[in-house]
């Protein structure tokens, strides 16, 4: 260890380049408040594995559970999950702003943001909505969240929809530097992760997870997306048209983060887990 220290220092100078060698990887679990097994998976994928961003649902219906379980782990990084759907069939939530063109008629979100053959003209595309109530709702799921959340760190898009349109997007950005949360990872280098190969089953995800992670390269920075949760009877209600396996696909999410051969492996690759927040650091 003394002479790699000595090389290190050598050959650039510095100290800091040694460290750069580490692959660096955001492992981030979505959709905190859409259901009490959802907040479940993902405080313990947190606590016993490798998560380590949460991004919260402002307007779902189990956010003040999300609240206060964060408020017990206040170390987590959390990020704002903005949203403009509600795409399950069995359980639906409402803006928390007056925004009369971003709902149907019974008030709840739309269930898709880009048209979807399996629910014909219940996308927010095909709708006459606004900018002016985009922003009013945003702005109203980022103060909520701030006033219940303080710590919040950044945004992310649920289901895309900050990709609504450019309009769209700019009004995202100009709204995380508004409020001090823009970390945004495109800026950062940072490179998107995915499974490598199958992943419809819980023994995919994991082969799939484990090629993945032999796929970081050192002294670069990635990010994996997914979304844990436990397969209980709750979660056996919440689904959609085309997505039927929620419970079981999710299941699987929660057993690989928390996996030992998996955090075994993280180490034995030498894998730095970091959150958003780290992403402000320089390497």
């Amino acid at each position: 260890m003394k002479y790699l220290f000595v090389i290190c220092f050598f050959l650039t100078g510095t100290l800091s380049s040694c460290a750069q060698k580490k692959a660096r990887l955001i492992v981030r679990g979505d959709d905190m408040g859409f259901s009490h097994s959802g907040n479940e998976a993902l405080i313990q994928t947190y606590k016993d594995g490798i998560e380590r961003s949460i991004e919260v649902i402002v307007p779902a219906p189990w956010f003040p559970e999300a609240v206060k379980m964060l408020a017990g782990h206040p170390s987590v990084d959390v990020g704002i999950h903005l949203a403009l759907t509600s795409e399950w069939d069995n359980v639906k939530w409402r803006p928390v702003s007056v925004c009369p063109t971003l709902t149907n008629e019974d008030g709840y979100f739309h269930p898709m943001i880009w048209p979807n053959k399996n629910y014909p003209g219940q996308a927010l595309l095909e709708k006459q909505w606004s900018i002016e109530d985009v922003e009013r709702e945003f702005r109203a799921q980022i103060e909520l969240a701030l006033k219940k959340i303080p710590r919040v760190s950044h945004v992310s898009a649920h289901m895309g929809c900050t990709a609504l349109s450019e309009e769209v997007k700019a009004l995202t950005k100009k709204l995380a530097k508004e409020y001090h949360i823009d970390i945004d990872p495109s800026e950062k280098n940072v490179k998107q992760a995915t499974y490598k190969g199958a992943s419809k089953t819980p023994a995919e995800k994991k082969q799939s997870f484990i090629a993945m992670l032999h796929t970081l390269e050192p002294g670069n920075t990635y990010l994996f997306v997914d979304h844990p949760a436990f397969d209980t009877p709750e979660m056996r209600a919440i689904h959609h048209i085309g997505y039927e396996n929620v419970a079981e696909d999710r299941q699987g999410v929660a057993d690989i983060w928390t996996d030992k051969e998996i955090i075994a492996l993280i180490k034995k690759l030498d894998i730095e887990l970091i959150s958003y927040k780290d992403l402000l650091k320089k390497w």
